[in-house]
């Protein structure tokens, strides 16, 4: 048997890490859960992880970083109405093949409102941060015009919102949208039950 690294056990937590964390929040998530999931004991964790806020945070940044790299590789060459397109197509490709991803940034969202409500500001800094890369990413896509960035990433939160309630591909709820987002894409995403937890 081939022992891992430390840096691959490292990225083994993390992995495990946004299953647990998309399926059971910051609060509703335990270490244990984690140590179980990639296979170590709790004191062997703590020594990749120095606290529970750190693995979170190690799974946030990742869900933000693996979502922009999405962004950077569809948009590659092409620019304004053409990279918006390219970038909702990836992303929904995202959604659909990795749901995790989705429930964690819905987890993300919580769990800083959940920080800044209790006084708590620093836990949300480089979260804070790492979203306004992918941002970023989104404005020079769309040759930084703020608008259309604006109404891109409303537009992905709305999908968001849908896909992670369960609203069925069929539901008035989608009629307002492009075909294009109708697609079997979106679909599959929900027929992988995306809104399981």
């Amino acid at each position: 048997m081939v022992r891992m690294s430390a840096e691959e056990r490292r990225e083994s937590v993390i992995r495990a890490a946004i299953t647990e964390f998309a399926r059971g929040g910051y609060n509703g998530t335990s270490t244990e859960a984690i140590a179980k999931r990639v296979g170590v004991s709790q004191p062997y964790l703590f020594r990749l992880f120095p606290s529970k806020q750190a693995m979170f945070l190690a799974a946030a940044q990742r869900c933000c970083q693996d979502t922009t790299k999405v962004f950077q590789r569809a948009s590659e060459g092409v620019v304004g109405e053409g990279a918006v397109k390219c970038m909702g197509d990836a992303y929904q490709a995202l959604i659909a093949e990795d749901p995790e991803k989705l429930l964690m940034q819905m987890q993300i969202y919580v769990a800083v409102a959940a920080a800044e409500a209790a006084g708590d500001r620093e836990f949300g800094e480089s979260l804070r941060a790492s979203w306004m890369e992918m941002y970023d990413v989104a404005n020079l896509a769309t040759g930084a015009d703020a608008g259309e960035t604006t109404r891109f990433l409303a537009y992905g939160m709305l999908i968001n919102v849908l896909v992670s309630m369960g609203f069925e591909p069929d539901h008035r709820v989608w009629t307002g949208f492009h075909e294009a987002t109708q697609s079997p894409v979106v679909e599959k995403g929900v027929e992988k039950g995306v809104e399981k937890g």
